[in-house]
């Protein structure tokens, strides 16, 4: 079983709702986990929020948390998750910011990646990554480690 489809099953079974905001993955991971069949009834829909201002107009991240932070970084990412879960009113909500290549940003090299997570019962958690390899290595990588977050966080909060 793929990792996406333990994790679209255990939402559906534990009946959480989750909902994604994306930015270098670019809807990767919604693509990912909406191949599980009977999501639907999970996940209502997410947000590729690829620029800074897309992140402040469609999940609400705060132009001054984009300007004190950047957008590569674990507050940008929480708030980003923060927000998508708020819109949308779902258990759960994960993010995913940072830099797949080939060139830096805003300092970080390529492969800096921050995840956030937030969930029922004041669960918060962000996760930054280092990952080796082109775009495509990057953003998959990024995929796989926001499923394997929200996988944990279902174990931890059943």
């Amino acid at each position: 079983m793929t990792i996406e489809s333990e994790v679209g099953l255990a939402l559906i079974e534990g009946q959480y709702t989750l909902t994604s905001a994306e930015s270098l993955t670019a809807g990767m991971f919604v693509s990912e986990l909406a191949s599980v069949p009977g999501i639907s009834a999970v996940l209502p829909g997410a947000f590729v929020t690829y620029s800074a201002a897309t992140k402040h107009q469609l999940v609400g991240v705060s132009q001054e948390l984009i300007d004190s932070h950047g957008v590569v970084s674990a507050e940008v990412a929480y708030a980003m998750a923060q927000g998508a879960r708020d819109t949308l009113q779902t258990d759960f909500a994960i993010s995913f910011t940072g830099v797949a290549g080939p060139d830096e940003l805003e300092g970080h090299p390529a492969g800096t990646v921050f995840i956030g997570l937030v969930g029922p019962k004041q669960f918060e958690r962000t996760l930054e990554c280092h990952f080796k390899g082109d775009r495509l290595a990057v953003r998959q990588a990024s995929v796989q480690a926001g499923m394997q977050m929200i996988l944990d966080a279902l174990r931890n909060i059943a």
